[in-house]
C-alpha cells in the first residue's frame, strides 16, 4: 500500500508543477511582480501539502525589501520551503536554468542565475543583485553555495554579500531544518549532498509521513563598517544559533 501512497504523490506532483509551467507561460506575462509573487507563494505552499510537509514559521517574514535573505542550505526542496513562507527573488547555479521544466518554473519565479566558477560573473550577479536591492525587493542567498548535510553547516562565502553593502540594504538571517514533526528530531529524508541522486532523495521525500520543515527567521542586521568576508562569518554564526534555538 505505502509504494501506491508514493506514486499517487508523485502523479499529484507532476500534475501540479504541470499546472505551475502552464501559469508561468500564459499568465505571468501579464502580472505584475505582486501577483506572479502571490502565486509563486501559493504554489510552493501547495508543493509542501503534495509532500504531506508540515510547515512552521517562526520569526517574522518579510513583507518587503529592499532585504538580502540569507539561509543555510540543505536540499532541493529549500526554495520551495522558503517561498512557501514568503516570496522572494533567488539566486541560483546557472545550469538550473537549462533543466527540464524546473528551469522555467525557476526563471518564472524570478530567479538570477550566477556562474559559480567565474569571478567575472559573480561580479555580474552582484551587479544585478544590487539593482534589485535598490528596487525594494527581497532576494535570498544560499552563502553555503552548496546542499549540507543538515547536521553541520558550511563556511559562508561572502562575495554576494556585497550587493548588501553596495546597496545598504539590511539582511535577515534565515535557519532552515526538517525535522520529525512528532519527536522534533532531525528528518533527513529530503538530504541531497555528496553522492545521494535527486530521484532518491525525491523518493524518500514523497515517502516521509511525519516529515515536517522549519523556517525561523532572525532579525535584520546591517553591515556597520565591517567588510563582507567579516559580515559572512558573523552571519553563519548567526543562523547556526538561529538552527539550534528552534523550539
Amino acid at each position: 500500500m505505502r509504494i501506491f501512497r508514493v506514486l499517487a504523490k508523485l502523479l499529484y506532483l507532476l500534475w501540479h508543477i504541470a499546472v505551475g509551467w502552464w501559469t508561468i507561460r500564459r499568465h505571468f506575462p501579464q502580472m505584475d511582480d505582486a501577483a506572479r509573487g502571490q502565486r509563486v507563494q501559493a504554489w510552493s505552499l501547495q508543493v509542501l501539502r503534495v509532500f504531506g510537509i508540515r510547515l512552521r514559521v517562526q520569526g517574522t517574514p518579510p513583507a518587503q525589501g529592499p532585504l538580502l535573505l540569507v539561509a543555510n542550505h540543505i536540499s532541493w526542496l529549500d526554495i520551495a520551503v522558503i517561498h512557501a513562507a514568503g516570496y522572494c527573488r533567488f539566486v541560483s547555479k546557472s545550469d538550473v536554468k537549462h533543466w527540464p521544466i524546473v528551469g522555467t518554473l525557476a526563471t518564472g519565479a524570478g530567479t538570477l542565475y550566477i556562474e559559480r566558477e567565474s569571478r567575472r560573473d559573480a561580479m555580474r550577479v552582484v551587479h544585478h543583485m544590487t539593482e534589485r536591492l535598490r528596487a525594494g525587493e527581497v532576494v535570498a542567498v544560499f552563502p553555503e553555495g552548496t546542499t549540507g548535510d543538515g547536521r553541520n553547516m558550511l563556511p559562508f562565502h561572502a562575495n554576494l554579500l556585497q550587493a548588501a553593502i553596495s546597496a545598504d540594504v539590511p539582511v535577515l538571517p534565515l535557519a532552515l531544518r526538517f525535522v520529525d514533526v512528532h519527536t522534533g528530531a532531525l528528518h533527513f529524508a529530503p538530504s541531497f549532498v555528496g553522492d545521494e541522486t535527486l530521484l532518491g532523495s525525491l523518493w524518500r521525500t514523497l515517502g516521509a509521513s511525519t516529515l515536517g520543515a522549519e523556517v525561523r527567521f532572525g532579525t535584520p542586521e546591517r553591515a556597520e563598517g565591517r567588510d563582507r568576508r567579516t559580515w559572512a562569518h558573523d552571519l553563519q554564526r548567526t543562523v547556526e544559533q538561529l538552527r539550534s534555538n528552534h523550539s
